[in-house]
């Protein structure tokens, strides 16, 4: 364990090819060009881009570099690369040219034929290309293949259309840009010149030994147990919550945070969550894009250094059962390039007319898409979560805290807010501590989007999932509600009076949407159904939200996702779907037919013997022979629902692709799997820990 000391501010973003390094490197010209491409999206000549790419090898060499790779986000959920090396044709004299152009930089060719593409792209059809997104920026990254330069990009297809999650995300940000800046300018802003939607992802995540991960066929296939019984202590007593940190996951934590700050992201807070084993990482603030990409960098880092300390980190939404899964609060907010954040309510919201109608907004946005956001944070992962007492229910609702609820309240019943409620002291009771502020509204860790201050933050995320869908989500419902909102405004002959009303209005057609309870309750759950929002409670129940008219409309309108790759989309998610379950069927079949049931027929062969040899000695056997019958009975469970498992998964293998088999999956396999699950749970409690074949949960989530 390294224990040496530095200064974060020394090493801080030293891997990243940032706008210091492209100041002190590229010629004036080169570098106002390119700030041109990044702030107002001009197009990039290719002599600039030649000049570019020079200075960043040369920059890349002298960090150790040899390889360069096209860094992109496809419809896969982790990142992908192909390594180049910067070596050019050798020369007469045997030497080789070190050398990168402009269009290596722009533009690559990885074969799109080779990634989900939702029938877009076919096998013999497989040219895709990659594009150089400038407005996130290139880095060096430092591990067991030495130094690469990555280059973020985008990925789209021969034809056109997005094979990935950056480019649609640039395109909802552009949305958002453009209806944002018409609503600034109506309130009388003419300084500001670009809207930017922010974003803060929490990653949570667990670590277990390394050695007794590989134990384990269901965490090294499918990244969760699929058998295991609770251990007598749990996560009951809330200790590991915010509790010390151990040494090993200190060591951890601080050399993830060392490379994360070497590659700019800005690893912030990090602290144990409640159940054991897992824990937490925050970064600081960034726009959208990039806080997609840090946030893709932490997930990949995190696994990367684990294994350097012979741990296992694991992403998955419910690795464990019976204690919390994980997943990824999305804090977002809209922010201008000269510093307005368009979400903060001032300290008298009433009267702060910009804040309510942007407010108002969301709330239709929300209102009138629950099923599209629930939809981008939809993963067969996140089937087991969401509705826990661990992450938000499955219903879609908006927190708004009781100040802001409050004003609404005083809009829709009189047509005025006159006061906000005010926050004051807080009083602890101790002379000696200082008087503290108190917000003036409270926070609900059950809701799903909840405002928080001067942000929503999202909770349904997963935490294996990219943040990019939700955010495009996001980014384009809110856009269409300020779409339709100016074209109100523009249209009003007295400003003021029009958006007094249209605000009252969103108000008051949206207000079912706004709910401040107790978002476990069952009480909920009724009074969501009176409302008339919508449950979505699994995956493959979300999915046909992309594809409705309305969706299409919605994305086709602002130019985020044609039909066409709407449909691509879904057809995806249906397959992924699909296959995840069909991965954990068939892992739960091997597990089950070569690791328990021979360990379960040894271990009742042992209590034959005992039971024979206690007999035979004339004492009572009775006990034995009790446990004997148990163990027996609860294996002949274990070959039925073994049996079962493997008729019904064979049967939804040979079902159509699509929409069919992934609902097959989900309403006939799934229930099949929990049905082995069940016996083989037991077993663990009976049977001898000698004689169980794998590490029990206990050794997982307590042995670290």
């Amino acid at each position: 364990m390294s224990t040496e000391l530095f200064n974060v501010a020394d090493i801080f973003g030293e891997n990243v090819f940032n706008d210091t390094v492209m100041q002190e490197r590229l010629p004036k010209k080169v570098y106002k060009n390119l700030k041109k491409t990044i702030e107002e999206g001009k197009e990039l000549d290719l002599e600039t881009a030649d000049v570019i790419a020079h200075e960043m090898k040369e920059w890349a060499i002298e960090k150790g570099a040899t390889h360069y790779t096209h860094w992109f986000l496809p419809l896969t959920g982790v990142t992908a690369e192909k390594h180049d090396s910067f070596i050019s044709a050798p020369q007469p004299s045997g030497k080789v040219l070190m050398s990168f152009s402009g269009k290596e930089l722009i533009k690559g060719e990885p074969d799109a034929s080779s990634f989900p593409s939702g029938g877009l792209r076919a096998t013999f059809e497989a040219r895709g290309y990659t594009a150089w997104d400038c407005t996130s920026p290139a880095f060096v990254r430092q591990d067991a293949a030495g130094a690469t330069l990555c280059i973020p990009t985008a990925f789209c297809s021969y034809t056109g259309e997005a094979l990935d999650q950056k480019t649609p995300l640039l395109r909802s940000m552009e949305a958002i840009n453009k209806q944002a800046l018409r609503l600034l300018r109506l309130f009388g802003n003419t300084t500001s010149k670009k809207v930017t939607p922010s974003v803060g992802p929490e990653q949570e995540y667990f670590l277990v030994d390394a050695e007794k991960f590989e134990q384990r066929k269901d965490l090294i296939y499918t990244g969760r147990t699929l058998f295991g019984a609770m251990p007598p202590k749990g996560q009951e007593l809330d200790d590991h919550y915010f509790g010390t940190i151990r040494q090993r996951i200190a060591a951890f934590m601080r050399d993830v945070n060392i490379e994360l700050w070497k590659v700019g992201v800005t690893a912030k807070t990090q602290h144990n969550e409640v159940a054991p084993a897992q824990h937490e990482l925050a970064p600081i603030y960034a726009e959208a894009n990039i806080a997609v990409d840090h946030n893709q960098i932490v997930m990949q880092t995190l696994k990367r250094v684990a294994c350097q300390h012979g741990l296992k980190c694991l992403l998955h939404e419910k690795p464990f059962a019976g204690v919390n899964g994980s997943g990824k609060h999305n804090n977002w907010s809209i922010t201008t390039d000269d510093g307005i954040n368009m979400l903060d309510p001032g300290k008298t919201p009433h009267e702060n007319t910009q804040f309510l109608l942007v407010l108002t907004c969301i709330l239709r946005a929300v209102n009138m898409h629950a099923d599209l956001l629930r939809e981008s944070a939809a993963d067969p992962g996140n089937d087991h979560r969401l509705g826990a007492n661990e992450a938000p229910p499955a219903i879609i609702s908006v927190f708004l805290g009781e100040q802001l609820e409050d004003v609404l309240e005083q809009l829709i019943s009189t047509g005025e807010a006159t006061h906000s409620l005010k926050g004051g002291k807080l009083e602890t009771g101790v002379r000696t501590l200082p008087e503290l502020a108190k917000d003036a509204t409270d926070r609900n860790r059950t809701s799903p989007f909840a405002f928080t201050g001067n942000k929503f933050e999202f909770r349904m995320v997963g935490s294996r999932d990219s943040v990019a869908s939700p955010n495009i989500v996001l980014n384009t419902i809110v856009a269409e509600a300020f779409a339709d909102a100016c074209d109100v405004l523009e249209k009003a002959d007295d400003f003021d009076k029009a958006v007094h009303d249209l605000i009252k209005e969103y108000a008051t057609e949206n207000q079912r949407i706004v709910f401040n309870g107790d978002g476990y309750s069952e009480a909920w759950v009724e009074e969501a159904e009176r409302r008339g929002l919508p449950n979505i409670r699994s995956m493959v129940e979300a999915i046909p939200a992309m594809v409705t008219d309305t969706a299409v409309e919605l994305f086709e309108r602002f130019g985020v996702f044609t039909r066409a790759e709407l449909e691509s989309r879904a057809e995806i998610q249906y397959e992924t779907y699909a296959k995840a379950i069909n991965i954990e069927a068939r892992t739960m079949i091997d597990m089950a037919s070569k690791q328990f049931l021979p360990a379960f027929i040894k271990y009742t062969k042992t209590l034959a013997d005992t039971v024979n040899a206690v007999t035979a000695a004339g004492a009572d056997a009775s006990v034995q022979k009790a446990c004997l019958d148990e163990v027996t009975a609860l294996m002949a469970e274990t070959k039925k629902a073994l049996d079962a498992l493997v008729k019904v998964t064979n049967e939804a293998s040979a079902k159509e692709e699509g929409a069919v088999q992934a609902n097959f999956y989900h309403s006939d396999v799934v229930p099949a799997m929990e049905a082995l699950r069940a016996p083989v749970d037991k077993l663990e409690m009976i049977v001898d820990k000698e004689a169980w074949p794998m590490p029990s949960y206990g050794d997982l989530i307590f042995e670290v």
